[in-house]
């Protein structure tokens, strides 16, 4: 077999990254999203790429933050590996952004299969699927139950108290992780981390508490870089079984919606099933599917 030139992009080659078929239209997924050229790989063989990725990151960050873009031709998983393995780079998490209902397609499924079994040999591991929403004013806004009451919460002792608590059991594939390595307050850091990583104002984050002053959870309206998102969802365990997490959603909802929101964009792992239904209910559709992988210590830069 020809051998395999891996080559890192810039922006005098960039236009090479668009040189392969995209059955799963990651392009379409990507539109808006700002990738550096010198984040994006591709793999050669015989001059024809076989396998491209991207890395993506805020661009003032000196190293990226995940894979988001993952390309492999048939018969080419050991070059999408060595594209992966041979990076400048370590990166925690490689995502895949499948259409939606794309295990019913076999298409689709045989694409998706390929790059998983890629990022399998690159060292990356299966950790959730998720299902991913796009909340449009023309869908209307979900129905507010009036149950609760929300205010703003600018100490973030008491936020890191309550999401220590939200994480303690917690049907998050991500906060579980985070938990088995360093106990609930790793979980809560790494969210707190993330919260305050959005571009989004420290003001908009809430908590929410019954009439009576029981605190009930807490909601995260937010931007992230493409846009407005709910950023966290999360009822303490003693109030759950209630439905609060939808009441928290409405009210996300609401408070971007008078942001002037175009769009609202959210996630939850499929295995999350009263979230799940909380979003059909507050009429948040399912627009893709999400391959969550995480990175074993095998893989490492090049």
């Amino acid at each position: 077999m020809t051998p395999l030139v891996i080559r890192t992009l810039d922006e005098s080659s960039a236009h090479l990254f668009d040189t392969m078929p995209d059955p799963l239209a990651f392009r379409d997924k990507h539109r808006h999203t700002r990738y550096r050229a010198d984040w994006r790989r591709i793999a050669l063989r015989d001059g024809r790429t076989v396998a491209r990725a991207a890395w993506w990151g805020p661009p003032e960050d000196p190293e990226p933050l995940l894979i988001n873009w993952f390309d492999v031709a048939e018969g080419e998983e050991e070059a999408g590996a060595a594209l992966l393995r041979t990076a400048p780079w370590q990166t925690r998490e490689l995502e895949l952004d499948l259409p939606s209902g794309w295990r019913a397609d076999p298409r689709l499924r045989t694409a998706a299969d390929l790059r998983a079994d890629a990022a399998g040999a690159a060292g990356y591991t299966p950790l959730v699927e998720r299902f991913l929403y796009r909340w449009t004013p023309d869908r209307g806004l979900p129905e507010r139950p009036g149950r609760l009451v929300f205010a703003p919460e600018p100490d973030d002792a008491v936020f890191f108290d309550l999401l220590r608590r939200i994480h303690s059991v917690t049907l998050d594939a991500h906060a579980r992780r985070a938990a088995e390595r360093g106990g609930p307050e790793m979980a809560a850091q790494q969210e707190l981390d993330f919260l305050h990583w959005l571009p989004s104002p420290r003001a908009w984050w809430q908590i929410a508490r019954t009439p009576e002053g029981e605190t009930v959870g807490v909601h995260v309206p937010a931007r992230n870089p493409s846009g407005p998102c709910v950023g966290f969802i999360g009822v303490v365990p003693g109030q759950r079984g209630h439905g609060y997490a939808y009441d928290l959603l409405a009210e996300c909802t609401h408070f971007l919606a008078a942001q002037d929101a175009e769009f609202i964009a959210a996630a939850t792992d499929q295995t999350n099933f009263p979230m799940a239904a909380h979003f059909t209910t507050a009429g948040y559709p399912v627009v893709r599917e999400r391959l969550n992988f995480r990175a074993d210590p095998v893989v490492s830069g090049g």
